[in-house]
């Protein structure tokens, strides 16, 4: 493991970059190239689903999972990616069991959610700090570890992806139409919000709760903008999540610039979503 790292490490410090000759803004890079990509996907299937509140229920439960963590003694990275499977499975079988729209179940998850997590809280005056690093985020001090996890993470999201990318297109257009297509629509909604859920948790490490919406959905955004198919707008997305990912992190790392991460990586994202917002008014004043 560690090898592999120095490995990857060293072919970052050739990009002509000075940023990136410290080990830890290499680590950052390698970490943003997972990232960023990786939420811009799952970006695609949360506007699909119209599920842009559900990301902000999960990544609100960073506090309630890291004061559950400090009361029991276990680790705030175990805690965390559990609790909030829980929460998305939780919101999942509340929305299949109810007659109640995913908006409403996810709002009523989310005020139980952050009111317990504030009532923990009030309680560990210490955990002020500890909450500090998933309010807002900090790429900078990624371990080799949450790396790797990352990776297998992106490997198992993408395989499901291409799996399943069409029916989850038809789940997300007619639930009833895609059951008399044979499609297991309960399996692949649970599966689907799963692996969204954890792609949430890992990342409000690199941009914190406050911004892991727009990690997911300004690149989505843009992409549905300059595509013509739902093929186009998951590749369009992916790349945006990866040109903004890369350059927020190096224009962050720049004197000039010396500006959060997490922050300077939605800006660039933003500005790109600016661009193809222009780019489809013009095409569509084509047309006419």
């Amino acid at each position: 493991m560690q090898t592999l790292m120095d490995l990857l490490c060293s072919w970052v410090s050739l990009l002509p970059f000075d940023c990136l000759q410290l080990r830890f803004m290499q680590e950052a890079f390698l970490c943003i190239l997972l990232c960023a990509p990786l939420a811009a996907a799952a970006g695609t299937q949360v506007v699909n689903f119209r599920m842009s509140f559900f990301s902000d229920a999960i990544g609100h439960s960073a506090f309630a999972g890291v004061a559950i963590g400090l009361i029991i003694g276990v680790s705030p990275d175990w805690t965390l990616p559990v609790l909030a499977l829980g929460i998305g499975l939780g919101i999942m079988a509340l929305k299949k069991c109810s007659s109640l729209s995913s908006d409403t179940v996810i709002g009523v998850f989310f005020s139980c959610v952050v009111a317990f997590g504030l009532a923990l809280a009030s309680r560990i005056p210490s955990m002020v700090k500890d909450t500090q690093v998933f309010l807002y985020g900090d790429i900078l001090t990624v371990s080799n570890r949450e790396i790797l996890t990352l990776f297998v993470l992106s490997v198992v999201f993408y395989g499901f992806e291409i799996f399943s990318y069409n029916r989850l297109i038809a789940i997300g257009i007619h639930e009833q139409l895609a059951r008399t297509h044979r499609i297991r629509v309960t399996w692949y909604q649970y599966i689907h919000v799963g692996l969204l859920t954890l792609v949430v948790v890992f990342c409000v490490k690199a941009v914190g709760v406050l911004l892991v919406t727009a990690l997911l959905i300004v690149p989505a955004a843009a992409a549905r903008n300059l595509s013509r198919s739902s093929g186009g707008m998951f590749w369009f997305s992916v790349l945006t999540g990866l040109i903004s990912g890369v350059a927020g992190l190096l224009i962050s790392a720049q004197d000039w610039a010396g500006t959060a991460a997490g922050a300077t990586i939605v800006l660039c994202a933003c500005l790109i979503f600016v661009i193809s917002l222009g780019t489809g008014l013009f095409k569509r004043k084509r047309k006419i």
